[in-house]
């Protein structure tokens, strides 16, 4: 169908399974979409240690919503999408990806523009998760990747807060789009680490970013920490080992 902010496809794949596809890009597919959402949600979590509140700025499918609400002692997660048509349509027809998560009582869904809540928005957060398109300039989430954005996302964050967010395609071959956001981050954050993992679904290496006031991702110890809150989470793919991996 169409939106009033894009063309959406669920699809099956002999491969993949059931893909979620916005203007002709794949989203997530079921074979490998855990591999997507624990690298965007858990190194946020487990380098801020014990986040009990969190924001996801889109995230359509539920499955970022999913993973935040496995974290132990999460309070509550707020969910910003301004496209209504496509969360109903994930609802539907994609209803593993969120895994009820929409009907746990510690969510809160916002069908609305995130720019706006954000720039609105009194409340701080200990982590906050951009589950956006690229900053394409037909996309919806153009206008959630400029400096002065960035920097009001800052504002939101609880001391010690992160921002992570999927940063586009990352090989040696296709990473102009990764390179300008990681540098546009690095404008309005003191500390940016890229950091990226092949995911089958996409046949390429996919970037990343977590951001905030002193982001440690290369030590020991935040590798002890990824390995912590992957067993407290009981995640299936991000650990120790992923984590230095998708770092260096």
């Amino acid at each position: 169908g169409r939106s009033s902010f894009q063309e959406y496809a669920i699809v099956v794949s002999p491969l993949f399974g059931k893909m979620l596809v916005l203007d002709g890009d794949t989203q997530s597919a079921a074979l490998d979409e855990r591999i997507y959402h624990e690298l965007l949600v858990h190194p946020a979590c487990a380098a801020h240690g014990h986040p009990r509140r969190a924001l996801i700025l889109g995230g359509a499918e539920g499955a970022s919503l999913r993973e935040l609400l496995r974290v132990p002692g999460m309070g509550k997660v707020t969910m910003v999408d301004i496209d209504g048509d496509v969360v109903d349509a994930c609802k539907r027809h994609l209803p593993e990806w969120s895994d009820g998560a929409f009907d746990d009582p510690r969510a809160e869904l916002v069908v609305g523009d995130a720019k706006a809540y954000v720039e609105s928005s009194k409340e701080r957060f200990d982590v906050i998760l951009g589950d956006l398109t690229e900053p394409l300039e037909d996309s919806p989430s153009y206008g959630l990747h400029t400096v002065g954005f960035y920097r009001k996302i800052r504002e939101r964050l609880s001391a010690g807060g992160l921002y992570a967010l999927q940063t586009s395609m990352a090989g040696p071959h296709n990473h102009a789009t990764h390179a300008r956001m990681i540098a546009t981050l690095r404008a309005a954050f003191p500390s940016v680490a890229p950091y990226s993992t092949y995911v089958p679904a996409f046949d390429t290496e996919w970037g990343y970013a977590l951001c905030g006031d002193g982001v440690d991702a290369l030590s020991e110890r935040a590798s002890q920490a990824a390995d912590a809150h992957a067993r407290a989470a009981q995640l299936r793919h991000y650990d120790a080992q992923t984590h230095r991996r998708a770092f260096n």
